[in-house]
């Protein structure tokens, strides 16, 4: 099978964004209080050949984790995807895909810092009981933050990815989802909005989803860049790696 060149990532990209219909997916977002699911965003074919690989490729350096009662299973950094899987770096920066995400959240997004390992990173569950409790992704920055996932490889029937839409919505009465990530299929969100968890993994089992985050002002204060760093090292991404890159690099990517 021959693989597609890493400009094919961008190309494929450019299609997905121009066969939306893009004025009902921004009813659904606030209708759903920002929440969208967009299933085979990419298509199934095309991310099994292009992308699943680089994410087994990086699968040595993944760190794993566990915290009783809320979290077990394995991360990739930013800062390895951009070393060794760069290919998710075309969809992370892709003009179209970000004007797509400007238009559906009504507001103009910026990219991570390049001090953030959470930017564009890939999420493993490998071993049985792998899951994360319930949470939000909350934003530390000085603005809104916004997650994309994405699934790659869903060889799972436990697995699923949980969320509680309207959960604390003054009005509404909250919403149970549960959604399998087929690669491909996307999910995009409001990090302080969405109440969601991953169930445990099963035997024999195995789920990676990339996700990639957004805000809209990317500055945050020194207390909370700290209790950040902190967070993502002992949850996901380890010591040596966060606090190694934590303040290296300029401050914003563009």
């Amino acid at each position: 099978m021959q693989v597609a060149t890493v400009s094919s990532v961008g190309e494929a990209v450019e299609r997905a964004v121009t066969a939306l219909d893009v004025d009902r997916l921004h009813r659904e977002y606030w209708d759903q209080n920002e929440f969208l699911v967009i299933k085979q965003f990419l298509p199934r074919a095309f991310v099994e050949e292009t992308l699943v690989p680089q994410a087994q490729g990086v699968k040595a350096e993944l760190n794993r984790n566990y915290i009783p009662g809320h979290k077990k299973g394995g991360s990739v950094s930013y800062y390895t995807v951009q070393e060794k899987a760069p290919r998710f770096l075309d969809l992370y920066r892709s003009a179209s895909f970000k004007a797509f995400l400007d238009r559906l959240v009504e507001a103009k997004l910026a990219f991570c810092p390049v001090n953030d390992p959470h930017a564009c990173a890939l999420y493993y569950y490998t071993e049985p009981g792998d899951h994360i409790g319930f949470h939000y992704d909350t934003s530390y920055y000085k603005g809104a933050r916004y997650t994309i996932l994405m699934g790659l490889v869903d060889r799972s029937t436990q697995c699923k990815l949980v969320c509680e839409l309207f959960k604390d919505h003054p009005t509404k009465q909250p919403r149970h989802l549960e959604l399998v990530t087929e690669p491909g299929d996307m999910v995009i969100f409001n990090g302080d909005k969405l109440w969601h968890a991953v169930t445990p993994l099963g035997e024999g089992e195995e789920r990676i989803a990339l996700t990639m985050e957004y805000v809209t002002n990317p500055e945050m204060g020194t207390v909370k860049r700290l209790y950040s760093n902190l967070k993502d090292s002992f949850a996901y991404f380890g010591l040596k790696t966060v606090f190694k890159r934590a303040f290296s690099g300029s401050k914003h990517s563009s």
